[in-house]
């Protein structure tokens, strides 16, 4: 960190306190360092102000308007640190420095009434081309939009780098944002540059007109934009600063939908954050199937079919059906994984983001359109291709994904075999198109939406210079846990929770469930929240009888050593469920650890007539039976364990205490040697269990001479 960065850092610990006096002297000792002559004329009319206040304070002079002049005077301090902490960002990235510099070059002035004006004129402008000449329409349009994305890419840049607003602008905006004059493309656009910039410096108006937007936006993509935006951005570090932060997400809350929406988003969430390991999964387990039950041979710049080979039919007349029946099976394995909410298109599209599309930041958030100025040309050329119509309209890709589509699919068209293109012509193939009533969804739009984000934050060149919400180097699910603020805790959002935690559970996030769980309300201390949080007894003061909580308690009393008390437990579950493998595989592994071998065999005994090929229990009892001296019985059980396909070290191990105690030396060494095999050759290791073998009259030399043994 440099010293610039430490000075601020400073600035923003004494405005996260509140303290107006200790922010000023930190902010003074910055600017003496570092000196800007406006900020410093600002500054010191602002600790004229508080100079002033404190003076009829220390006279004694009751004001009202204390309060309120202090945090005014506190909020105008952290807007000049926070337009310190911009500019200095934006001198310290090159990419940010090259769109700040580049957008105030092109325009001098970026008044808001023009913009505006320009905006509302696109649409009337696109409006009246029909009534231009069939000749010379497309071209016209094709200028018009051209020219408009070339003017939206530079909004967008303007927005991204702009420091704070004023409540001037903040309002002036949010009318853009939900007028009904302008484009509701351009409309998401801005709500994307404006989530961009709020997330690298906290801006409290851009934080309103967002949370604004949210509640008065007619357009459903625009919404969910919005909704994103300013539930990515909350910021409980500008408590003391901004208290209507509080304010404004608390009135939102008061709606039940808004309440299910932010659910849906959190768990969306989640599932965003799990595209890397979903990738992995059709990497290395579904793909390998598709390539190898498919006809086609993929080459790197063409697709050709593979030759039937005449013999094939003849020879295995079932194997092409039933090529076609695992290939089915792994294709509706990523259906299913993708209906499940996985961002099943990450990987393969994220090789697509290098074409010189990409380039324009503002085409990584912008929504999909036809006329689009950098794919018209194409779109244009494939009208009438049925396939790359579903796909342009009911695919299941989100817009930047749709994009590389597009721009891909153009330069492989030509090199597709004759008889696929012509099927694809046709409309006969098609990727898991999504229902049409489907595609309007708030969960659908926000979850493309996400995906955009996603793919930007992780594959954008220049990621680096922004603030980053799926950063999972400090937590599991960065700052995308956004259920975790202590402003939710006993809020509308307190029974909505539990979904959450669920879905955590479920994904193995054990880190963040807990993070989770700690935010709960006393009021929401039930059974279930004292399951999550291994707080058993708890859970059974309220319900004596409740099965997940016997069994949390069971393994918690178990993992301690306390077997008795933990026999009794499954006794009590067992009166419960009678006939239950694990309860009585349980019970006789406490008995095993009190050395009751008997009452244990019985009871192993019996669940080995009922399923003879369940390791577990043939471990528990080749274990019992050693235990007990019953060797023979011990050994057979072991020689079926460790010629099994993948044996466990464990037994590996007890094999050779089973060999040891019968005499067979070597073969004893040699267990213990595919033992220590089984681990990493630097890890070390306990090979014996010494109290184990010395109550079985194995000395200390022995011990010594077969350590020797298998080392040597």
């Amino acid at each position: 960190m440099t010293g610039t960065e430490l000075q601020l850092q400073r600035v923003a610990s004494k405005l996260q306190q509140g303290n107006v006096g200790l922010a000023i002297e930190e902010m003074e000792t910055y600017l003496a360092a570092y000196p800007q002559p406006q900020t410093v004329e600002r500054l010191h009319g602002i600790k004229a102000e508080y100079e002033l206040m404190t003076d009829y304070w220390k006279r004694g002079v009751n004001d009202p308007q204390l309060d309120q002049l202090y945090r005014h005077l506190l909020q105008r301090v952290y807007v000049l640190y926070a337009n310190i902490a911009s500019y200095y960002r934006m001198r310290s990235y090159p990419t940010l420095a090259g769109l700040y510099n580049r957008v105030r070059m092109e325009r001098k002035d970026w008044f808001l009434t023009d913009i505006r004006r320009e905006m509302e004129g696109f649409v009337s402008d696109i409006a009246m081309l029909e009534l231009e000449p069939e000749n010379s329409r497309q071209e016209k349009g094709e200028q018009l939009y051209k020219e408009h994305q070339a003017q939206m890419n530079s909004l967008f840049c303007y927005v991204l780098t702009s420091r704070m607003w004023t409540e001037g602008v903040g309002h002036d905006f949010e009318e853009i944002l939900v007028s009904p004059t302008i484009d509701g493309n351009d409309q998401q656009l801005l709500v994307s540059a404006i989530t961009l910039s709020l997330l690298n410096q906290y801006d409290m108006v851009k934080f309103r007109v967002l949370a604004n937007t949210y509640r008065r936006s007619q357009e459903e993509g625009v919404r969910q934009r919005a909704l994103v935006g300013w539930a990515l951005a909350i910021n409980e570090e500008v408590h003391a600063v901004y208290p209507e932060q509080e304010e404004l997400v608390l009135s939102l809350l008061s709606s039940k939908k808004v309440c299910e929406e932010l659910t849906e988003l959190q768990m969306q969430l989640v599932y965003c954050l799990n595209a890397e390991k979903d990738n992995n999964t059709i990497q290395q387990e579904i793909m390998p199937d598709l390539i190898k039950n498919n006809n086609l041979k993929i080459n790197q710049f063409s697709i050709e079919e593979r030759e039937e080979d005449p013999m094939e039919d003849i020879l295995h007349p079932e194997a092409s059906e039933q090529r076609m029946e695992k290939l089915e099976a792994t294709f509706g394995r990523m259906m299913d994984m993708q209906k499940q909410g996985s961002d099943i298109y990450f990987g393969g599209f994220s090789q697509m983001k290098r074409f010189p599309f990409f380039y324009d930041i503002s085409n990584w958030l912008v929504p999909f359109y036809l006329q689009h100025p950098d794919i018209v040309h194409f779109v244009h050329r494939m009208q009438g291709n049925k396939f790359v119509e579903k796909m342009m309209q009911t695919g299941p890709f989100c817009n930047s994904d749709k994009y590389s589509f597009v721009i891909a699919f153009q330069q492989v068209f030509e090199r597709i075999p004759e008889g696929m293109r012509k099927m694809l012509e046709r409309g006969e193939a098609t990727m898991g198109e999504v229902p049409e009533e489907e595609l309007h969804t708030p969960a659908f739009i926000r979850r493309a939406y996400l995906m955009d984000l996603y793919r930007f934050y992780r594959l954008f060149p220049s990621r680096n210079e922004f603030e980053n919400p799926f950063d999972t180097n400090r937590s599991e699910l960065g700052t995308c846990e956004f259920f975790c603020h202590w402003l939710f805790i006993d809020s509308p959002l307190e029974p909505y929770k539990d979904a959450i935690v669920r879905l955590l559970k479920r994904q193995k996030l054990e880190e963040s469930a807990m993070r989770l769980l700690d935010t709960y309300s006393e009021n929401h201390h039930t059974v279930q929240y004292y399951i999550w949080s291994g707080m058993y007894q708890n859970a059974l003061a309220l319900e004596p009888n409740n099965v997940r909580a016997l069994e949390g308690r069971a393994r918690e009393v178990f993992n301690l050593g306390f077997y008795e008390e933990a026999l009794e437990i499954y006794d009590d579950l067992l009166l419960l469920y009678p006939d239950k493998p694990n309860y009585l595989l349980n019970k006789a592994i406490c008995l095993v650890h009190l050395t009751e071998y008997e009452e244990a065999q019985k009871i192993l005994y019996r669940l080995n007539y009922d399923n003879p090929e369940d390791v577990r229990v043939n471990r528990v009892l080749a274990w019992a039976n050693l235990c007990s001296g019953k060797l023979a019985q011990a050994d057979q059980i072991y020689q079926k364990l460790t010629a099994s396909e993948k044996p466990s070290s464990e037994d590996w191990q007890n094999a050779g205490y089973c060999c040891w105690l019968m005499g067979r030396i070597d073969e004893a060494a040699h267990c213990f040697k595919q033992y220590c095999a089984s681990f990493a050759p630097d890890k070390e290791l306990f090979l014996f269990d010494v109290s184990f073998l010395r109550e079985h009259g194995i000395s200390d030399t022995q011990i010594k001479l077969m350590d020797a043994l298998v080392h040597s």
